[in-house]
């Protein structure tokens, strides 16, 4: 059982920054997947980052040249940088740990979820 725990959402004017955090409980190089998707409302989840144990990273595309996901090791916390937001950014921001299966965008373990509020 890994147990995630999101933070950093907020109310932000388009244009401007913010950095997701999620911390694990359990060591995140043992984690083969970690993951960030959002949810606007009405819309479906949509998966936005994903960074495996190795460090590969992979970003949706409309948000590449914005958004960068990162890890701290030592801290088993993965990061969602979010640069020149947009209101079509706004959703709830979960994060996500251990793939079901390769390339299955199947997660096991799921945070609470953060609100990434940007107002035009």
């Amino acid at each position: 059982q890994v147990h995630l725990v999101e933070s950093g959402g907020g109310l932000v004017q388009a244009g401007g920054s913010l950095r997701l955090s999620c911390a694990a409980s359990d060591s995140i190089i043992s984690i083969n997947v970690m993951a960030w998707y959002r949810q606007a409302l009405g819309k479906q989840r949509e998966l936005v980052a994903a960074i495996t144990s190795g460090g590969s990273t992979n970003i949706k595309d409309s948000v590449k040249g914005r958004f960068t996901i990162s890890r701290d090791i030592a801290k088993n916390t993965v990061y969602l940088q979010m640069n020149s937001l947009k209101s079509e950014d706004t959703a709830v921001y979960y994060c996500a740990a251990e793939e079901l299966g390769y390339a299955t965008y199947e997660f096991a373990f799921w945070g609470q979820g953060t609100q990434v509020t940007v107002s035009s």
